[in-house]
C-alpha cells in the first residue's frame, strides 16, 4: 500500500484549516486517513503549524511520500532534517547524541527566526496603527480649522450688512433732522409776517 503525507481540508469557506495526515494514496482528499500527525492554519501570519515530529518521522521512515505542500511543512518543522539525521545514525556516520544536538541547534535557530518575524510584524502593525492615528488626528484638526474658518467667513459676511443698515439708519435720521430744521425755519419766517398783519389790523 502506497502511503502519502498530505493535507486534508477543514474549516469554513474562505477560512481553510488543514490536517496533516498520513493516508492511503488511493483514498479521497478528505476521506479516510491512517493517522493525523498535525495541523496547518494558513489564516495567521506567520502560519500556525502544529506537528507531531516523531510520528511524521516514523511515517517517513516507513516510506510515506509527502506532497509538495506537506513536504514544505515537514521541512519547516524539522521532520525532514530529523529523518536525514536518523539515516546518518543508521549508517554510522554520526552518533545519536550528535544527531540530537544538530537537530536541537537547528530548531533553536528556526524558533529565533520565527520570533524575529513575529516581533517584526508586531512592530510593523504598531507603526501602521500609529500612522493611522496621526492621519486621523490631522483630518480632525483640518475639519476643526475648516469649521472655524467657515464661521469667521459667515461673521465677516454678516458685518457689512449690519454696517449698511446702520448707515441707512443714520441717513434717515439726518434727513429727518434736516426736515425738522427746515420746518422750524419756515415757521420762524412766517411768524414776523403774522405779527405785522396783527399790527396792521390793530391800527
Amino acid at each position: 500500500m502506497s502511503v502519502k503525507i498530505r493535507l486534508q481540508r477543514h474549516g469554513k469557506k474562505g477560512k481553510p484549516f488543514y490536517w496533516v495526515v498520513a493516508a492511503d494514496a488511493r483514498s479521497k482528499r478528505d476521506g479516510k486517513y491512517l493517522e493525523k500527525i498535525g495541523t496547518y492554519n494558513p489564516n495567521t501570519n506567520p502560519a500556525t503549524i502544529d506537528l507531531n515530529l516523531e510520528s511524521a518521522v516514523q511515517w517517513l521512515h516507513n516510506g510515506a511520500q509527502p506532497t509538495d505542500t506537506a513536504k514544505a511543512i515537514l521541512s519547516y518543522k524539522g521532520a525532514l532534517l530529523k529523518h536525514h539525521l536518523d539515516g546518518g545514525v543508521r549508517k554510522g556516520a554520526l552518533t545519536q547524541e550528535q544527531a540530537d544536538e544538530k537537530l536541537a541547534k537547528w530548531l533553536d535557530e528556526k524558533a529565533g527566526k520565527v520570533d524575529a518575524k513575529k516581533s517584526g510584524l508586531s512592530t510593523t502593525k504598531a507603526d501602521v496603527k500609529a500612522k493611522a492615528i496621526e492621519a486621523e488626528k490631522k483630518v480632525n484638526a483640518d475639519r476643526i480649522a475648516a469649521a472655524k474658518q467657515a464661521e469667521a467667513d459667515a461673521i465677516a459676511a454678516a458685518t457689512p450688512a449690519v454696517e449698511e443698515e446702520a448707515t441707512e439708519e443714520a441717513v434717515v435720521a439726518d434727513a429727518e433732522t434736516a426736515n425738522e430744521d427746515s420746518s422750524a425755519s419756515e415757521q420762524a419766517e412766517q411768524t414776523p409776517a403774522v405779527e405785522e398783519n396783527n399790527e396792521e389790523t390793530q391800527a
